[in-house]
């Protein structure tokens, strides 16, 4: 009659289909002796509903997966109460040994509690789950930046240490391509154009380590 869903694709199944009619003359007999008798077909009927439900296929309905309880439901409190006190709680184990839970309205409401109860803390080891994962994939991933930041360094400075070796050839230690560019100007190489003075005089025919060379370049102005 009704499909409780459980995490990891369990179910719970509540049936309601208990017959009544023995209790309902056990609560209307007047002498203790034909109430024993009620009371006992009352026992009876219940017992014969829990064999039936035990030998139902419930795995066969459509999205449904084998559940491990079935709820048989007594709607009257009183016939689930004076079942299970007549037997001394035997009723209820001979359930249990067949999958059989009987429940009443109270029991059964702690059980739907208990059964919510199981999908928050589900749901909460799921979310653990994620945050895990996701914590996981953001420090690998900041690793990665880490790596990929340490490589853009290692690049400006290999790109740096070649721009400093390009300005020294360009403007300081013997022979510097400024000073063999002058020369040949002063040998009588006709130009247009002109290296400036500041520049020609900033190059050395000594090499100096201390030569800054983006003022160097900064210095470059062909008139």
């Amino acid at each position: 009659d009704c499909i409780i869903i459980l995490p990891d694709g369990k179910n719970y199944i509540i049936d309601s289909k208990v017959s009544l009619v023995a209790y309902d003359n056990y609560v209307g007999a007047q002498e203790d002796e034909e109430k024993d008798t009620y009371l006992h077909q009352h026992i009876e009927s219940v017992k014969k509903h829990i064999k039936e439900l035990s030998e139902k296929d419930y795995s066969s309905i459509y999205g449904i997966n084998p559940p491990d309880y079935v709820f048989m439901f007594v709607p009257i409190e009183p016939a689930w109460f004076s079942a299970i006190g007549a037997t001394d709680g035997e009723l209820y184990s001979f359930a249990l040994e067949k999958n059989i839970v009987l429940v009443s309205v109270t029991t059964l409401i702690a059980t739907l509690r208990t059964v919510s109860f199981i999908w928050q803390q589900e749901n909460q080891r799921k979310n653990v789950i994620e945050i895990a994962r996701q914590s996981g994939a953001l420090y690998d991933k900041f690793c990665n930046f880490i790596d990929d930041l340490h490589g853009v360094g290692k690049s400006i400075a290999q790109s740096q240490g070649k721009y400093d070796e390009a300005i020294k050839k360009l403007s300081t230690g013997k022979d510097n391509l400024i000073r063999k560019t002058e020369r040949i100007k002063e040998l009588g190489a006709k130009t247009k154009k002109s290296l400036s003075k500041e520049l020609v005089d900033s190059a050395s025919d000594e090499f100096d380590e201390n030569v800054d060379s983006q003022s160097l370049l900064d210095k470059i102005n062909i008139d």
